[in-house]
């Protein structure tokens, strides 16, 4: 149990399928964190998380942001600061990964790019939600293939051949992935083909004739847990072993960023 005379700020950060959540104390060292699927049961799985914040720390002394896609709607309703969930991850590489040169962002149902240049605002280029280029995509084409999307991605990291597959329309697509399973095309072959298509489709939509350059750092859930997508990412743009960094805590870059920015906004 944590002391009463420490103000914890909590970020919140709900997209368009998960939840996440950080506690930071007053050194900004996370003391709780937690990533959950809602299943569009927003209400009860943030009671339930805070319900549990308020168990573990014998204080109400918290001050609190909240960003994401659904999360608008709950900061309307109560009163608790909105911040934009790139805004929030730009906060986390200012003050972590300040030689970031580019962030490649992959949510639910969104994706974002984002360029740094020394001296100038950063270049934020963010898709519409759609389903291709992003998680949604990858997990509708993952029951295709009756395996989970942690499981494409396993599978995915053995693959020998890649396969066009249509991301921007997720008809398309399924007709696409159909074939290849009725043409006995390898799982692993598929599921690589796959990540494929949504690197391209993040890539083609967002860089727009922009060049980007090292270091690039990955966030958001598909790329935190399935590593095999960062690999096609690093294809696509031909990038060095090193030049793309999955970074500490990169599923929680906007609600980290939302509680590094409570109680001053």
């Amino acid at each position: 149990m944590f002391g009463t005379d420490t103000t914890y700020k909590t970020g919140i950060d709900i997209g368009s399928t998960t939840l996440k959540i950080i506690v930071l104390d007053t050194k900004n060292s996370i003391v709780y964190k937690n990533y959950v699927r809602h299943k569009a049961d927003i209400n009860n799985v943030l009671k339930n998380e805070l319900e549990t914040i308020n168990s573990q720390f014998s204080t109400f002394d918290f001050q609190f942001a909240i960003t994401g896609s659904a999360g608008m709607g709950v900061a309307e309703r109560t009163q608790i600061p909105f911040v934009q969930e790139v805004v929030a991850a730009i906060e986390v590489i200012e003050w972590l990964y300040p030689d970031t040169r580019t962030l490649i962002d992959l949510g639910g149902e969104d994706a974002k790019i984002v360029f740094f240049e020394h001296g100038k605002q950063p270049d934020i280029r963010m898709n519409g939600s759609c389903a291709g280029g992003t998680g949604a995509f990858i997990d509708q084409m993952a029951d295709l293939l009756n395996i989970t999307p942690a499981k494409l991605g396993q599978k995915a990291a053995e693959y020998n051949k890649i396969y066009p597959v249509a991301s921007r329309c997720g008809v398309f697509a399924k007709t696409d992935v159909q074939n290849l399973i009725a043409r006995n095309v390898s799982a692993p072959d598929i599921a690589m083909s796959i990540l494929q298509t949504v690197a391209m489709q993040a890539v083609t939509t967002l860089v727009r004739g922009n060049k980007v350059s090292p270091k690039v750092l990955c966030t958001g859930g598909p790329l935190t847990f399935i590593p095999a997508l960062s690999l096609a990412f690093r294809d696509i743009l031909k990038l060095g072993e090193n030049d793309l960094i999955l970074p500490e805590n990169s599923e929680f870059f906007p609600a980290l960023g939302c509680a590094l920015l409570a109680g001053n906004l």
